[in-house]
């Protein structure tokens, strides 16, 4: 049988980077293969069908996002009992967990599918991607199932600190997507719905991979009456996953905004915004992983009652953070050219990806730290904080667009992204060193009151 990893006892930088390695490089296979997707969809098929696929990421942000934000909230519950060293309640709440995830993908599933066309139509898609983006949709959203199990697992895995098995999950599910993406559009010539395909299956492995991990591990021996219903474990998993799922919805919905804007603008700032959005999903992936860490560590000392150590536990990831906007925000302000030209081929979307790039290079640390805080939030239990940083995300988003795209045009998307960074880390910050000084200043508190607290 295999252990889960303690995060509540040793020196605290060893820990946070033995965990944080294997998840970065997880991330960044994810990312990079969702690159190589772009590349392969726009070299093979061309920019209208780049601009099709790119167009559907705000969409996919917005269903994705909810089931990860969700799977984040319940897993929030099993580092906390696993810190607190109990196991009874671990092993139900994964059960339940499970449960609860079967339950919420048939329901998205099924109004993905649904309202797919009347969203692409709302958010001003023009009729020469409007095919393709329907046809890479409904393949997308019909396999959402696989999407959610290997959320959830990863997520599982996570909280007990085990970052390797996603880890391994993903190099052997990009190189099946990758493979699968090239032999679909090169060789039997399917058209976007191979991406999707590739795409589908590789998460079918890498959720399969973590699947058998979490039966090997020794404290989730789970049997049948973990599976029982319990009302209070479910109401505690939804005021954990909830507001998370909300948090990612909403912030999709300023993106869907912003896709709105953008699509008016014509196809080739479409695919130019496609193309920059990947790359800063991809810049992003240092110091996004650094939050996930610092959820989890989070969460296992906040069981444990070990406040100080999330002290530390912050400043190693902050460092992180910090030295990945140094690198990556600099390849955005200096390589904007050579980045675009990756995954675009027509002069005029390159061009355009020049204004954009590097202003949110120079604001990528608003994001940055943005995660480390949020993601600490939510590991003390306290994720109404991040929703509603999430709502004034929307907002700083939806008004600045609003405002400046008259005047400044397409740039004006990226200074709504920067606002939006910042304006939720401020909000993020705040609570946190709210929240960890109400604790250092308590030491003495009762076990009880701290669990009952998160």
């Amino acid at each position: 049988m295999a252990k889960a990893n303690d995060l509540t006892q040793g020196k605290v930088s060893s820990l946070i980077l033995k965990f944080y390695f294997p998840m970065l490089l997880t991330n960044m296979l994810q990312q990079m293969y969702n690159i190589a997707d772009t590349a392969i969809v726009g070299k093979g098929l061309g920019d209208n069908a780049l601009a099709a696929v790119g167009n559907m990421s705000s969409l996919t942000f917005l269903i994705f996002g909810f089931s990860m934000g969700l799977a984040n909230g319940f897993s929030v519950i099993t580092a906390q009992s696993f810190g607190a060293k109990d196991y009874k309640k671990l092993r139900r709440s994964v059960a339940s967990s499970a449960m609860l995830c079967f339950i919420i993908a048939l329901v998205l599933t099924l109004l993905s599918t649904a309202f797919l066309k009347p969203v692409l139509h709302l958010l001003r898609t023009d009729e020469a991607i409007m095919h393709d983006g329907l046809v890479y949709g409904y393949f997308i959203f019909g396999g959402l199932m696989a999407t959610i199990a290997y959320n959830l697992c990863s997520c599982i895995l996570r909280a007990l600190g085990d970052s390797k098995t996603p880890f391994i999950a993903i190099i052997i599910s990009t190189v099946v997507n990758l493979f699968l993406d090239t032999f679909c559009i090169f060789v039997l010539k399917t058209g976007v719905e191979g991406a999707a395909i590739a795409t589908i299956f590789s998460q079918i492995v890498s959720a399969l991979i973590c699947f058998m991990k979490i039966r090997k591990i020794d404290v989730l021996s789970i049997t049948k009456t973990d599976f029982r219903g319990n009302g209070a474990l479910y109401a505690e998993l939804f005021k954990n996953g909830l507001p998370m799922a909300l948090m990612n919805s909403i912030t999709a919905v300023g993106c869907m905004v912003i896709q709105y804007f953008v699509n008016g603008l014509g196809v080739a700032y479409t695919t130019a915004y496609s193309a920059c959005s990947k790359f800063i999903n991809l810049f992003m992936q240092p110091a996004c992983t650094a939050g996930f860490a610092m959820s989890a560590f989070t969460s296992q000392n906040f069981g444990a009652r070990r406040f100080d150590r999330i002290r530390e536990g912050l400043h190693v990831c902050l460092t992180i953070a910090t030295i990945a906007y140094v690198v990556l925000g600099s390849a955005m302000v200096f390589l904007p050219t050579y980045l675009a030209r990756i995954m675009v081929s027509g002069s005029e979307p390159i061009a355009i990806a020049k204004t954009y790039l590097p202003i949110c290079g120079i604001f990528l640390f608003g994001v940055d730290f943005l995660f480390i805080f949020r993601n600490g939030n939510q590991g003390f239990g306290k994720p109404l904080v991040p929703m509603i940083s999430g709502i004034a995300e929307m907002a700083l988003r939806i008004g600045v667009i609003a405002l400046f795209i008259p005047v400044i045009g397409f740039r004006a998307t990226a200074y709504a992204e920067a606002s939006a960074w910042l304006g939720a880390l401020i909000l993020n910050a705040a609570a946190f060193e709210h929240t960890l000084r109400k604790h250092t200043a308590t030491p003495k508190t009762k076990p009880e009151k701290l669990r009952s607290a998160a």
